[in-house]
């Protein structure tokens, strides 16, 4: 008889993990997602990726939205109810209380090398420090944060071209294969203690985080590739920055002082190394090629870029 899973997770990287799943010997007797959310400038009631892949796929599985799990004894009860043998959680967006972790066991699908990044965006946080490797843990889970006993890691190498969405493609691939491996060898992994004196953790990005200046070029490379999804990058003025690359990071020079015009990028001094910027957005304006950005700005070679 298959042993019966309780899914929670709400982007596309619990989505990967929940296919994974479907395709399995295992049966999902449910789904845990967020709230749907207003979006956009309209405001349309969006459902998270994970349960528009229901809708579109027409799977017939209960899904389940509550505000909150603390203290919440109705979904307590409904979770006692399905009687899965598994509770597996990826990206949710809350944590489990104990009444509902006490209920069967609870593994989490975690984008990060444990006890590397505990927290919302380890996956930013790897590119952010220029890590050489990240990966994802499956842990099970306790009442502290990502804290709990490891059960199995898996690595990703970092390209030296790799942006965030890529990195969670990847990733999500990955713990949609860990998932499996963990739940079919779960009677014989024995859990590893997380090193305490190795824990770091991660924060919930902000709008704000993406703000950037021509200090270092490097850094700003670094903040690009970690933030190019959301929030994107911009400078004080909410110019954002699009499709760039890092030229070299030795150079001293002027910040934001363009110092040539290509046919298809302009290359843009920072106080340490250079930058080729290809796309520019105004606030409240469309992307556009740099080159025509400069030109409509009527900027040349040795202005200032604000």
């Amino acid at each position: 008889m298959s042993k019966k899973i309780l899914f929670m997770g709400t982007p596309d990287y619990a989505t990967e993990i929940f296919k994974e799943l479907l395709n399995s010997k295992y049966e999902i007797i449910g789904l845990f997602t967020q709230p749907d959310k207003p979006v956009g400038r309209k405001q349309i009631l969006t459902p998270p990726s994970i349960k528009q892949y229901c809708i579109d796929e027409n799977i017939n599985i209960p899904v389940f939205q509550p505000q909150k799990l603390r203290n919440n004894e109705e979904v307590t009860k409904q979770i006692k109810e399905l009687n899965p043998d598994f509770i597996i959680v990826a990206a949710y967006g809350q944590i489990l209380p104990k009444d509902i972790l006490d209920i069967a066991p609870c593994i989490n699908l975690h984008a990060s090398l444990l006890p590397k990044y505990r927290g919302a965006s380890p996956i930013q946080e790897s590119l952010l420090n220029n890590d050489i490797y990240t990966g994802v843990t499956s842990m099970l889970m306790e009442e502290g944060l990502d804290s709990g006993d490891i059960l199995g890691l898996q690595y990703l190498k970092i390209t030296a071209t790799m942006e965030v969405s890529a990195a969670f493609d990847k990733l999500s691939q990955i713990a949609a294969k860990l998932t499996i491996t963990t739940l079919d060898n779960f009677e014989n992994i024995k859990p590893l203690k997380q090193n305490e004196a190795e824990v770091s953790f991660c924060k919930k990005i902000k709008k704000e985080d993406g703000l950037v200046d021509f200090l270092d070029a490097k850094r700003l490379i670094l903040k690009y590739k970690a933030y190019s999804y959301w929030p994107g990058i911009f400078l004080s003025s909410e110019l954002k920055l699009k499709d760039i690359e890092l030229n070299e990071e030795i150079s001293i020079n002027n910040p934001g002082e363009i110092l040539e015009i290509k046919k298809d990028y302009i290359l843009v001094a920072c106080e340490k190394g250079s930058l080729k910027i290809k796309t520019l957005q105004a606030p409240s304006k469309k992307a556009i090629s740099s080159v025509d950005f400069v030109r409509g700005q009527r900027l040349e070679v040795g202005n200032i870029i604000i």
